[in-house]
C-alpha cells in the first residue's frame, strides 16, 4: 500500500486484522476494527458540533483510548489534532486556545468555545468521506519569550502502513508509551506506531515499576523514554526481576542524559538495543546515535540522520572548525520552511532556512554532534521545556514580588529543577509563590525551589544575567559523585 489519509490506514489495518489491539490503557482495550469503527462516530459528534476540514480541535485529556479516538476522530474530518495537559492551569489553558482558535475543545471548558467533556458516539459508526488533515499536529512549547506557541506540523496527515515513517519502528510491534500524550515525543511515536500497525500500550502516568510491568506483560519491543525515567527505572530495587527481554528498542531524547545512567543502560540492555535522539518539535533536523557508536564517541548525541544536516556556527555565521563550540544549526531532508509553522513566535534562522534549537555544542571530526549546553534561558526538567521568561511573568504577578530570576540547576532525578530567585517588597513564603504559580502554569513548571534574596535582580535596564546567577549558585554547590544502581 502507497501512502494513504490516516483514516485510510486505520481502515486498512483493521479490514487486515479486525480483532488485533491497537489501543490498551489501564481500563481496557480497543481492537483496530473498534478503533477505526468508533472514531468514526465521534468523528459525526465533532461534526455535528461544527468541526470542518482544516480547523484545530483541542485535545486536553490523559493519555488513554479516549484522548486516542479523540484525535484520530479529528484527522477524519481533516482537522488539525491540538493536544495539550488535562491539567493545565485555565489561565494557560486560555492563552493556548486563543491561539489555536480550536472549532472544539475536549476534554476543558473554556468560555466561549464549543467543549465536550467526555466523548459522544453517534449511533452511525459507517465510513467517512477520506480527507487528509493538511497540518496533522500543533503541539505546545512554552517559548522564550514567556508566552505559550503552537509548533504547527505543515505536513498532511499521510502514512503508509506498510512502512513505517522511521526506521526503528517495526510495523505489528508492541509499544509502551510511558510519556504524556500532550508532549510531541510520545505523541508523535505512539501514533506513527498505531499508524503502522503496532500496539500501543499507554501508561496514564510514569511510574517506573509499571513501565517495567507493562513490557514484561505486553510483550514490548519499542518505548520512548527521557533521562529522568531512565533514572527512576535504573533505582527501581526490583529493576531485575523484570522480564524485558523483548524490547529490541529503547529510544532516549528530550534532555542531555548524563554518562554514567548512560553506560548503565547500555550495559544493562546491552548497547544495540539503545538508541538516541536529538531534534526539536519542529522537526528542522535530527541525530541519531545506537549504543555502540556512543560506546565509541562517548558523550554524542551522533551524526544526522534521516536526510538531515547539521552545521555549528560561530556568532558572525561562519562555519566553526571541529573541535569548535558554536551555536548547533539543523536543516532537514525537505528544505527549509517545510516542516513547521509557528503560531505565537518566531523561527530563527540563517543561510536560507538552517535553523536553531538554541543549543551550544561542536562537531568531531567524524562528522559527530557533542552538545555543549542549552541555550542559556532554557531549562530540560524531567525531559520538559521550561522558559525561564514565563515563569518569571507568573512570579512578577505577585503584588509581593518585585522581580524576579528562573535558572535551572542541577537535579539527581529531574537532570536540571527549575530554581526561583525572587526580590519581594513584602514578607512572603516559598510555598505561597509556589502555590501562586501553580495557578497559573502547569505543574512541571512551578519552581521546585525558591531562594528569597535583598539584592536587586536585574539593571537599570530591566537586564538579568541568568548565567551569572547560575554560576554564582553551581560555586557554592556541594560536589556530589554520580548517582549509582
Amino acid at each position: 500500500m502507497t501512502l494513504a489519509s490516516i483514516s485510510g490506514c486505520l481502515s486498512e489495518l483493521a479490514r487486515r486484522d479486525h480483532g488485533r489491539l491497537a489501543v490498551v490503557d489501564e481500563d481496557g482495550t480497543l481492537t483496530r476494527l473498534e478503533l477505526d469503527r468508533r472514531s468514526n462516530a465521534v468523528a459525526r459528534t465533532f461534526a455535528a458540533l461544527g468541526v470542518r476540514e482544516g480547523d484545530m480541535v483541542t485535545v486536553a485529556l490523559p493519555n488513554g483510548r479516549a484522548f486516542v479516538l479523540a484525535c484520530a476522530a479529528a484527522w477524519k474530518l481533516g482537522a488539525t489534532a491540538q493536544p495539550v495537559s488535562s491539567r493545565l492551569p485555565r489561565a494557560e489553558l486560555e492563552a493556548v486556545v486563543a491561539l489555536a482558535d480550536p472549532s472544539l475543545v475536549v476534554g476543558a471548558q473554556v468560555e466561549g468555545r464549543t467543549c465536550v467533556q467526555e466523548l459522544d458516539e453517534d449511533p452511525d459508526d459507517g465510513p467517512l468521506p477520506d480527507v487528509v488533515a493538511r497540518e496533522w499536529k500543533a503541539p505546545t512549547s512554552g517559548g522564550s519569550t514567556g508566552r505559550p506557541k503552537l509548533i504547527v506540523a505543515t505536513v498532511p496527515g499521510v502514512f503508509d502502513p506498510d512502512v513505517p515513517a522511521v526506521p526503528y519502528l517495526r510495523p505489528g510491534d508492541v509499544q509502551v508509551v510511558p510519556g504524556p500524550l500532550y508532549h510531541n515525543g510520545p505523541f508523535l511515536y505512539c501514533f506513527r506506531g498505531l499508524f503502522c500497525g503496532q500496539t500501543v500500550v499507554l501508561l496514564r502516568r510514569f511510574d517506573a515499576a509499571a513501565f517495567l510491568a507493562a513490557v514484561q506483560e505486553h510483550r514490548a519491543g519499542f518505548a520512548m523514554v527521557v533521562p529522568t525515567m531512565m533514572q527512576r527505572v535504573w533505582r527501581l530495587p526490583e529493576r531485575e526481576s523484570y522480564d524485558v527481554a523483548s524490547l529490541h528498542t529503547v529510544l532516549h531524547l528530550g534532555a542531555p542524559c548524563p554518562p554514567w545512567l548512560k553506560r548503565a543502560w547500555l550495559d544493562w540492555l546491552g548497547p544495540e538495543r539503545v538508541l538516541e535522539l536529538y531534534a526539536g518539535t519542529e522537526g528542522t533536523g535530527i541525530t541519531l546515535i545506537t549504543g555502540p557508536e556512543w560506546l565509541a564517541h562517548p558523550g554524542s548525541v551522533g551524526r544526522p540522520a534521516l536526510g538531515s544536516r547539521v552545521r555549528v556556527l560561530r556568532p558572525d555565521g561562519t562555519d566553526c572548525d571541529p573541535g569548535e563550540t558554536g551555536e548547533v544549526y539543523l536543516l532537514p531532508e525537505s528544505g527549509p520552511g517545510t516542516t513547521y509553522r509557528y503560531v505565537g513566535a518566531t523561527a530563527k534562522a540563517v543561510d536560507g532556512g538552517w535553523e536553531t534549537l538554541g543549543d551550544l555544542g561542536h562537531l568531531d571530526a567524524d562528522g559527530f554532534l557533542f552538545l555543549a549546553d542549552r541555550s542559556a534561558d532554557l531549562i530540560l526538567s524531567g525531559g520538559s521545556n521550561v522558559y525561564p521568561a514565563e515563569v518569571e511573568a507568573a512570579l512578577d504577578s505577585h503584588p509581593a514580588v518585585r522581580s524576579s530570576a528562573v535558572i535551572g540547576l542541577p537535579d539527581d532525578d529531574l537532570g536540571e529543577r527549575v530554581h526561583a530567585l525572587v526580590d519581594a517588597t513584602a514578607p512572603v513564603t516559598a510555598t505561597e509563590l509556589q502555590a501562586w504559580v501553580a495557578e497559573r502554569l502547569v505543574r512541571y513548571k512551578v519552581p521546585r525551589t525558591v531562594e528569597l534574596v535583598e539584592e536587586p535582580l536585574r539593571d537599570d535596564a530591566g537586564k538579568v544575567r541568568r548565567s551569572a546567577l547560575r554560576a554564582e549558585r553551581l560555586a557554592t554547590r556541594p560536589s556530589s559523585g554520580p548517582a549509582s544502581g
